[in-house]
């Protein structure tokens, strides 16, 4: 088995760290408190190509590989996970979910102006009615007489980067009477009418990453705008959010990186009875356990990235891999950021100190492209065959 990184991926970790160390650090705490866009940076992240790492140049994106988008999304995360949050929707949910569903002249014109940083992309799944149940959806598209078009009417929750996005990929119910198999998926222009967006989430982490609810009324989508057959929609989306959960393991990888460096750091420091505290026994094992944690969930993204280039030369599912990556790698940030915390002690509880925000920020890596109850019925079955 071979660890070693290519001189590629080697490259896009450096840049992407050394942007992230120098221009996110920075200003994170302060995006965090105003809960505003950071367009700036985002715009740079662009320019750098991080907003789409993995697309073909011919597409305006990086053209690299899923390790290497992996390494530099930990960099981002590291630095900010609000900023990480943006960057992987725009990768993993939008252009990732095109190119490997959408048409020729939809990855020409709808991928490259979000892979370039031009405009920002998005991802509608979620209904106030249906998270983790995404089947139960409410969202019609009704198509015209003539096939040209449809016309969509329903309401979409919790759209990260919903309040800026030009693009999305929306999934509507084009026949009731089949379920799961009913459901279609189509690129919606934000721009166009019928289309509206609704309160922003005032939201305990991630609170740069612009989150809100969209509805459309009468909003008409051409045919040419769906994305696959009709029918496919549910298909579509879970093999989408099987690219989307490497991506939030990755950011929980990151977010549990900066809070056990910032530990180890602090315990350096921090004197108490006389020593630094890393020297007690009880420091001493939360660190060990926080490094082998982070090292664990390392690990399983960095394999479950493998198995998606892999997937790319078989056209085999890595469903097990990812879920098993977002399961552990969000857990291991959970308990990361506690333990941080608890080390810091009272400054751990100001927002003096980043640790509070890694903290905050954590939690929603547990929740969000499935919750851990998700990831643990996905993998059970897989593994079981049962239902």
């Amino acid at each position: 088995m071979d660890f070693k990184l290519t001189e590629e991926q080697q490259m896009i970790q450096a840049a992407a760290r050394d942007f992230a160390q120098r221009e996110i650090v920075p200003i994170a705490a302060e995006f965090d408190r105003s809960g505003a866009f950071p367009v700036a940076t985002i715009r740079a992240m662009g320019e750098l190509g991080l907003m789409g790492i993995e697309v073909p140049e011919a597409y305006g994106g990086a053209g690299l590989d899923a390790i290497g988008y992996v390494l530099a999304l930990i960099e981002i995360n590291a630095a900010d996970a609000a900023h990480g949050t943006i960057m992987s929707v725009n990768n993993t949910l939008y252009c990732n979910g095109i190119l490997k569903y959408g048409s020729e002249e939809q990855k020409q014109k709808y991928v490259r102006p979000v892979a370039s940083g031009e405009e920002v992309g998005a991802y509608a799944l979620t209904e106030p009615q249906s998270g983790s149940d995404a089947a139960n959806m409410r969202t019609r598209a009704v198509r015209s007489e003539d096939g040209s078009h449809y016309i969509i009417n329903g309401k979409k929750s919790w759209i990260t980067s919903g309040p800026v996005a030009r693009y999305i990929i929306l999934f509507a119910i084009t026949d009731p009477e089949q379920g799961a198999k009913g459901i279609s998926a189509f690129i919606v222009d934000t721009d166009k009418p019928g289309f509206r967006r609704g309160k922003t989430e005032p939201k305990l982490g991630i609170r740069a990453s612009a989150t809100c609810e969209i509805e459309l009324e009468d909003y008409r989508v051409e045919a040419a705008d769906r994305i696959g057959a009709e029918g496919e929609g549910f298909r579509i989306a879970m093999g989408v959010l099987d690219a989307g959960r490497i991506g939030i393991a990755a950011q929980a990888v990151g977010i549990a990186r900066a809070a056990y460096e910032a530990s180890v750091e602090f315990v350096r420091e921090r004197k108490a009875f006389g020593r630094a505290i890393g020297e007690f026994q009880m420091i001493q094992a939360k660190i060990a356990d926080m490094k082998s944690r982070l090292m664990a969930a390392e690990l399983l993204t960095l394999r479950a990235a493998w198995a998606k280039q892999q997937a790319q030369k078989t056209g085999e599912r890595y469903t097990l891999e990812s879920s098993a990556a977002k399961l552990f790698a969000s857990e291991a940030a959970m308990y990361i950021t506690h333990q941080a915390v608890q080390m810091h002690g009272g400054m751990g509880y100001s927002k003096e100190m980043p640790v509070e925000r890694y903290f905050r920020d954590a939690k929603i890596t547990e929740i969000y492209e499935g919750t851990s109850e998700i990831q643990r019925m996905v993998i059970s079955r897989l593994e079981t065959g049962l239902r």
